[in-house]
């Protein structure tokens, strides 16, 4: 039996209600944005008009150079944080991997050999100074 609305095929009758909802949803969204606009209220102050920061009162230019050091911990952080994601699975299936002796092992090398680049990555770090502060 042949249908003229086949749940199964991908048309484009199938997305009809979400682009309903879409044209909904961005026309409502730019009649709040034109109303808001419209009936606020527009005192410009010189307060209002400067610049907000947490109310702590700013001196200096914002653009002024700030140290790499700041962004190279910051890049290194991040680096050896997100190495510890991949032990995840590695626990997940830990296991299913116990079960089979020969799996276990092969396992258990790739994730000494992961943590040895990482622990060979932090030494190099290291001697080369990058977490050192001082100017």
């Amino acid at each position: 039996m042949h249908s003229l609305l086949n749940i199964n095929s991908s048309t484009a009758i199938n997305y009809l209600p979400i682009a309903i909802q879409l044209i909904f949803v961005i026309g409502f969204i730019g009649t709040m944005l034109a109303l808001s606009a419209i009936t606020g209220p527009k005192r410009k102050t010189k307060d209002k008009l400067e610049t907000f920061a947490s109310g702590i009162e700013h001196h200096g230019d914002a653009r002024s150079p700030m140290a790499v050091k700041y962004f190279l911990i910051a890049i290194l952080f991040v680096l050896f944080d997100v190495e510890v994601i991949f032990f995840y699975p590695y626990a997940v299936n830990f296991r299913t991997f116990a079960a089979d002796p020969t799996m276990a092992w092969k396992t258990f090398m790739a994730v000494l050999m992961f943590v040895g680049f990482f622990v060979i990555g932090f030494v190099y770090v290291i001697k080369k100074g990058a977490l050192k502060w001082e100017d």
